[in-house]
């Protein structure tokens, strides 16, 4: 979205993985969802009669391009920055904004430390993953799964989801078992007696090739595999896998049901998207709308003096213990997975 370049309009710098090896899917459907919300805004008289204008550059998953685009974002004189999928691009991007001055309210990734600092004029919607990783947890514990085997890429955020669920588990009487990556997943994972397989690893591979090998394997057949960074979430993980993807838990952050402004963006995002709107679609939308109504106030969003309705409920930000950034405490968290009779279908399996 490009619709004024005379210098009149209030510009946000929206980032998003649009390219590869950045998740694509998630990228549109939060730019979706972002230019729904800038798209009502200027339908409603802009910010201070100022038309809103999204300036988007693509990050895709890679942490020195987002710091490049925050520098060019900052040299065009936009007034905040939005959006990011990914949390180690987006901690690259909270680090350069930080350094700016420039607010940044980040839409989508979850990583607990955001910022090495506490950072005045950095925010998150989403929920830190201390926070949604030990909802997961206690889904696992309560499914009767005590003994959790990781198949983990090396990254700062796999790393940070192990370390989170094997604290959580351990008082509780679980245990994580971490998988030999270079090993035969299969063979590692029939070996550690486990019950339960997390696929802390890309998507689309090696996520599909490992869950079609232990789909096959008939040593495996009571294990659960579950994927709590939300890889089945969107539509390409059904098209990959069919019924094999189905059965496999993963986050999501909607509430159990869409309140009346939550259903009317639901609508119009089935308009803009070909599959139905993933939870980082209205992670989009929120952002722009939180933003656009901050900076209605002043040049400076005060993220302690904003609360706004958005999709999921009313949006505020407080300092939470841990967490290094202005953080909305807390959206809505679910476990779902894809029903095994009909894969095109969700299904809510625990709340938190």
């Amino acid at each position: 979205m490009n619709t004024r370049t005379d210098g009149s309009a209030v510009r946000i710098g929206v980032l998003a993985p649009l390219t590869p090896p950045g998740w694509v899917q998630a990228g549109q459907h939060l730019l979706a969802g972002a230019e729904l919300a800038a798209r009502e805004v200027n339908d409603a008289g802009g910010i201070g009669g100022r038309p809103l204008e999204l300036l988007v550059r693509d990050t895709a998953a890679d942490p020195e391009k987002a710091a490049a685009a925050v520098d060019e974002l900052a040299r065009l004189g936009v007034a905040a920055l939005a959006g990011e999928y990914h949390s180690v691009v987006a901690r690259a991007a909270a680090a350069r904004a930080d350094a700016l001055g420039l607010p940044f309210l980040c839409s989508s990734a979850v990583l607990d430390a955001l910022t090495d600092e506490p950072a005045e004029r950095v925010a998150r919607l989403a929920p830190a993953q201390s926070h949604s990783w030990r909802i997961y947890a206690d889904f696992l514990l309560g499914a009767g799964h005590s003994r959790i085997a990781v198949a983990a890429a090396p990254s700062v955020y796999w790393a940070s989801g192990t370390r989170i669920l094997r604290e959580h588990l351990a008082p509780r009487g679980g245990a994580v078992v971490e998988l030999d990556m270079s090993a035969p997943v299969c063979d590692e994972l029939a070996g550690s007696h486990a019950t339960a397989l997390l696929l802390l690893v890309g998507h689309p591979e090696p996520a599909v090739s490992i869950v079609r090998s232990v789909r096959r394997d008939p040593r495996l057949a009571g294990i659960m595999m579950g994927a709590p960074a939300g890889q089945p979430e969107f539509a390409a993980w059904e098209a990959a896998l069919g019924g094999d993807g189905a059965a496999i838990p993963f986050l999501r952050y909607l509430p159990e049901r869409l309140g009346p402004l939550g259903a009317r963006v639901a609508a119009a995002l089935r308009e803009r998207l070909p599959e139905p709107p993933s939870f980082v679609a209205f992670e989009g939308y929120d952002t722009i709308a939180v933003l656009a109504e901050a900076l209605r106030s002043g040049p400076i969003p005060s993220w302690p003096d904003v609360a706004v309705e958005g999709t999921r409920g009313t949006i505020r930000f407080s300092r939470t213990p841990g967490i290094s950034v202005w953080q909305w405490a807390w959206p809505p968290v679910q476990v779902v997975d894809r029903d095994p009779a009909r894969p095109d279908r969700l299904r809510v399996l625990h709340t938190g």
